[in-house]
């Protein structure tokens, strides 16, 4: 469920940027090095390479079954896409002098997969995933972190934006703490699974250096293949969750520095998923399976629980009983039940629509939507949405068009009509099939085009009364269908 999280934050961002306009590059991929694969592998007597293999697939199916929009999908072990770009960032970092082996004795996380420092830990744990770590005595190469540390201070204060800004100052205070160099390797007899240190075979590249790389390599960076017009001309963003923070925010800049790579744009940072209220794990037996969410309530019922109840940023909980109180209130009965409503009487009366005047909150609604959106307050603007949805049945209710006759029955629920036109646009990048299906019994013009990629929500869609050719709405169809 973390990773869904994530993903389907990623691609209301992605999804949001290709309606307004912009030429979208979304790319997704899997971390497949490291001693966490290695020890599952050799648990279940099989090669790391077929236990990757065969969890690639389940996720791609997963985030195939989600509509996540991506457009390239990376994996760490593929040697001709993601490794040729990793030696070379190995080696001019190298070249740069930031890389320096040295004997080190430390507590080594295999869950993290870093060394921690002792005031990392909350009673001896690692605050993560609860386990004491292994005194390690090893010989590494070590990324000098520390010496940068006044140029990371101020290019997280100035140029690489941490969103939302409370992660910003979460990351700054480590700065303040002092940062320690940091492990780049580890000996090929302990970890080999994973690229080797170029020279230096006997040591496997640390997983962090190998798996920050993939934005880059993703785009071909220092080979004949290169795209660098994506890195250096667009607007990049990455998304992530807060426990690989310093990861991205300390790490990753420092890598580029030294390979003259320029610096992302921001950093969005997305909190913990927990089950009804205690952390998701295996032996509390509460873990949430994305499959079966999906199987009792649809994809996107779940899109839209993450978004509606999770504010980017902040840590969220799964609960079964909110998600059914939700799904019925907001889904079933204030749109798909008014949806219904407002079709099944306009049809009675002939279908046909009337768009009355004009409706000045749309014009504001649209803008205060776009802010958020754009500003990654993506859990603001949904309730926008939703909003909406709340305030069209108030009017339903209050206006009881079941009692009005002739033009002025026609015009009032036209108007609901033309709202939940809106409403479906505003919907469309956080639960797009929905959003297609409110639009196709509207019976709207543009309806079957709204998934496709290069569907923009124009400014003429954003005005009251905007879609001119939309004369009839079409037939009336359950939305949501109730769950025992």
């Amino acid at each position: 469920m973390g990773h869904v999280l994530e993903k389907v934050l990623a691609d209301v961002s992605a999804r949001w940027r290709r309606l307004r306009g912009d030429e979208v590059r979304f790319q997704i991929g899997t971390d497949e090095h490291g001693i966490k694969i290695q020890s599952k592998a050799e648990k279940e007597g099989i090669t790391p390479q077929q236990l990757v293999d065969r969890n690639v697939e389940l996720f791609k199916e997963l985030y195939s079954c989600l509509n996540i929009s991506y457009d390239v999908f990376i994996r760490t072990t593929d040697r001709k896409a993601h490794w040729p770009t990793v030696i070379e960032v190995w080696k001019k970092l190298q070249a740069a002098g930031l890389l320096e082996k040295r004997k080190y004795t430390g507590l080594y996380c295999s869950g993290c997969e870093r060394f921690l420092t002792k005031r990392d830990l909350e009673d001896g744990l690692c605050p993560i995933h609860k386990t004491k770590p292994e005194e390690v005595s090893e010989e590494n190469w070590f990324l000098l972190l520390k010496r940068e540390s006044d140029w990371l201070r101020t290019l997280l204060q100035k140029e690489y934006r941490i969103e939302p800004d409370f992660r910003a100052n979460e990351t700054l205070a480590l700065i303040e703490q002092g940062l320690e160099d940091v492990s780049f390797s580890r000996p090929k007899s302990l970890v080999s699974w994973g690229i080797p240190v170029p020279g230096d075979e006997e040591q496997t590249m640390y997983v962090w250096c190998d798996a920050l790389t993939n934005y880059i390599s993703g785009l071909g960076f220092f080979t004949d293949h290169e795209e660098g017009e994506w890195w250096n001309n667009a607007e990049v963003t990455h998304v992530i969750g807060k426990d690989i923070a310093r990861f991205h925010a300390l790490i990753w800049p420092t890598m580029l520095k030294a390979a003259k790579v320029r610096i992302p744009d921001r950093l969005l940072i997305h909190g913990f998923l927990t089950s009804e209220g205690e952390k998701m794990s295996k032996s509390l037996g509460n873990v949430v399976a994305p499959e079966e969410v999906i199987a009792k309530y649809g994809v996107d019922p779940l899109r839209f629980y993450l978004s509606h109840e999770i504010p980017v940023g902040r840590d969220g909980d799964f609960s079964w009983e909110r998600f059914g109180k939700l799904y019925d209130a907001k889904l079933r009965n204030n749109i798909g039940n008014l949806l219904n409503r407002v079709l099944v009487m306009l049809t009675k009366d002939g279908g046909m629509l009337q768009i009355p005047g004009d409706d000045v909150t749309i014009p504001k609604l649209w803008q205060s939507y776009a802010d958020n959106m754009d500003a990654f307050a993506l859990h603001d603007a949904l309730q926008q949405a939703v909003q909406l949805a709340d305030r069209l049945n108030e009017a339903m209710d209050h206006g009881k068009p079941w009692t009005l006759k002739g033009e002025e029955k026609i015009l009032f629920l036209s108007g609901l009509a033309e709202s939940l036109r809106h409403l479906a646009l505003l919907l469309l990048p956080f639960i797009p099939e929905t959003a297609q299906r409110i639009s196709k019994q509207l019976n709207v013009p543009y309806a079957a085009k709204m998934l496709d990629r290069d569907f923009v929500i124009s400014d003429h869609l954003k005005t009251w009364g905007g879609t001119k050719d939309w004369k009839t709405v079409g037939t009336p169809e359950i939305l949501f269908a109730p769950v025992e």
